[in-house]
Parts: structure tokens; C-alpha cells; sequence
């Protein structure tokens, strides 16, 4: 039994290290978060992560893995196995691999705005265009347009409005 005017009574739960149960628990489910992304990272990103063979096993398993249950008893044991993890460079490279998705979806939508815009306004939208982008290749950009113009009057598969898409965003990343 305790006193409670005694001052050392609950000094073990003043310890800095002391993590009470629902703590332990959180970090278990950070981890387990944080392994669940490793398993949806495809083979090249995968790779770029700093993991020792056991938990690259244990995460190309869980991609073989059809049964429901299965899959969250092997989510559980990445969870574990996440422990002995350096987490601070997992985390790092996750985060980059985040940032660049981000940006390359910008450049997907600058490329789609820029397109539309090219082939419905015309030669304003192309001054623009090569105002605001000195470094693009005017004749291939013109051409692009031209090719994209007569599918669309046409009614063709969109091929050359695919094209324009690809070198605009091409052009967007480079530029960058």
C-alpha cells in the first residue's frame, strides 16, 4: 500500500521512459501504419527503403497473401518487425517519395490546363504559352498543336492531343 505523503511513492511513474499501455499501443499502430505503406510502395520506391532482408521478405510475402485474414496477421508481424526499423530514414524516404508525387501531379495539371488552353484559344494562348516558357521547342509545340487541332476536327483517337499532353509535362519537369 502507498502513502500518499510519502514523495518517492510514485516516482516510477515519473520516469521519462515509462510509457503507459495506451502508448505502447499508439506506437504499435504507427508502426503498423507506417509498414502498411511500405507494402503498397511499388517494386522501384521499395527498393529506395532503407530494411533489413527480414522485413523485405516479410512485406514481399504479404503481397502474396489473398486471405483476409492472413493479410492482417502479416500486417501485424511487419508491425513487429518495424520495431528493430530505422523509422526516422523510412519515414524520410517515404516523405520524398510524397513530395514528389505531389509534383509530378502539379505538372499534370499545369500540362492539362496549358493543353485545353493551347488548343481551344489558339495563337493568344501560344503567345502566352512561349511568353511564359522561352526554353519550349516552338516548332515542335505548333506542330503538336496543329496534329491535335485536325483529330479533334475529325473526330479521331486523341494520339497527337496525348503527345502535347506528354511533352508539356515533360517540358514542365525539366523546366523545374
Amino acid at each position: 500500500m502507498h502513502n500518499s505523503d510519502d514523495p518517492g511513492a510514485f516516482d516510477e511513474f515519473e520516469d521519462e521512459n515509462f510509457k503507459s499501455k495506451t502508448q505502447v499501443k499508439q506506437e504499435m499502430h504507427e508502426l503498423q501504419a507506417l509498414g502498411k505503406q511500405l507494402t503498397e510502395l511499388n517494386p522501384a520506391k521499395l527498393a529506395e527503403v532503407p530494411m533489413d532482408a527480414v522485413l523485405s521478405e516479410a512485406i514481399d510475402t504479404m503481397h502474396r497473401i489473398k486471405s483476409r485474414e492472413a493479410r492482417r496477421r502479416q500486417l501485424q508481424y511487419i508491425g513487429k518487425l518495424m520495431r528493430k526499423a530505422d523509422v526516422e530514414a523510412i519515414q524520410a524516404v517515404l516523405e520524398k517519395h510524397r513530395e514528389q508525387d505531389h509534383l509530378h501531379l502539379r505538372f499534370d495539371r499545369m500540362a492539362e490546363e496549358w493543353r485545353e488552353r493551347l488548343l481551344e484559344q489558339g495563337k493568344e494562348a501560344q503567345s502566352a504559352f512561349f511568353d511564359a516558357h522561352p526554353g519550349a521547342d516552338h516548332q515542335q509545340v505548333r506542330a503538336l498543336i496543329r496534329e491535335a487541332n485536325k483529330e479533334i476536327a475529325n473526330k479521331k483517337a486523341p494520339t497527337n492531343q496525348r503527345k502535347l499532353f506528354r511533352y508539356l509535362r515533360d517540358f514542365f519537369m525539366q523546366e523545374s
